[in-house]
């Protein structure tokens, strides 16, 4: 359980990861905000809390026993390089390069450009069997580390993430965690009408997962899933529910903003609502 200073100081860190993401997609007037709000909360705690990381990336004598962190869901990068500039390990001021010519900073994750990248992803469907992959290739060298998998919902709509489970389950593989960002939406709108998911809890129970279910913006629930996971004996995904847009008002719950710039406008409202004036 977290005490209340630590709730507020993932409270504000989370607040200044999702005024970077509304900055970095306004400079660039191009990337994907609303996916990336809505899981700022879970990566805040993931990567403050709960799971083993390296702000020296290359040069720290822990480096081989790191947690492994993949997103899946590749175009929230803003999330995943606002967390990252967050943790030191990569500058601040790199992430107003973000998506620009010549930038380390893609539009997708590129593992050969940044530290802290485990691998590029941006292709739906692909980062669950990569993290299966890699959390065997952990078991073999009996390294404790874990291998946390940060999906979208839309994304299960693909085959291999099903394959990749079925794989997980059959190999035992007790060090992963698939975190599922259930915020119901995806680029052509809810994803029960493009291809519906429930009930996905019993969907992952049949596929001899552990199940919990959270709520992804209550950073004790949030803390308590991922260690609670950690403990599992077998593979293990935390459906968290949350609100796509996450802290912006216009943009909350609304499927238009999967992949939409906001104006000068819109920016300033949304660092208004954020916290920042």
């Amino acid at each position: 359980m977290l005490t209340d200073i630590e709730k507020e100081e993932l409270r504000k860190a989370a607040c200044e990861v999702r005024r970077n993401i509304v900055k970095m997609v306004h400079n660039s007037k191009s990337g994907h905000p609303g996916g990336s709000l809505s899981g700022a909360d879970i990566l805040t705690v993931l990567y403050k809390k709960c799971l083993n990381i390296p702000q020296d990336w290359n040069n720290s004598p822990e480096f081989e026993n790191r947690d492994r962190f993949i997103l899946s869901k590749g175009h929230a990068s803003p999330l995943l390089y606002s967390i990252l500039a967050m943790k030191g390990i990569i500058q601040q001021a790199d992430l107003m390069t973000f998506r620009k010519i010549n930038s380390k900073l893609q539009g997708h994750p590129a593992k050969l450009y940044l530290p802290g990248i485990e691998t590029s992803t941006g292709s739906l469907g692909q980062g669950l069997s990569i993290g299966c992959g890699m959390a065997e290739g952990l078991k073999l060298k009996n390294n404790p580390a874990h291998v946390v998998v940060y999906t979208g919902d839309g994304e299960l709509q693909e085959g291999s993430c099903w394959e990749a489970f079925m794989q997980s389950a059959h190999r035992k593989l007790d060090n992963i965690i698939a975190i599922i960002d259930r915020n119901r939406l995806q680029i052509d709108g809810c994803t029960e009408n493009v291809m519906s998911l429930d009930n996905l809890s019993d969907k992952l129970r049949a596929f001899n997962w552990d199940v919990i279910e959270i709520n992804g913006h209550d950073f004790n629930e949030i803390y308590t899933a991922v260690e609670t996971a950690k403990k599992c004996t077998r593979p293990c995904a935390i459906i968290a529910h949350t609100i796509k847009g996450k802290g912006c008002s216009f943009m909350e719950n609304q499927a238009g903003w999967h992949g939409k710039a906001p104006n000068d406008e819109q920016l300033e409202l949304a660092l208004k609502e954020l916290g920042e004036e």
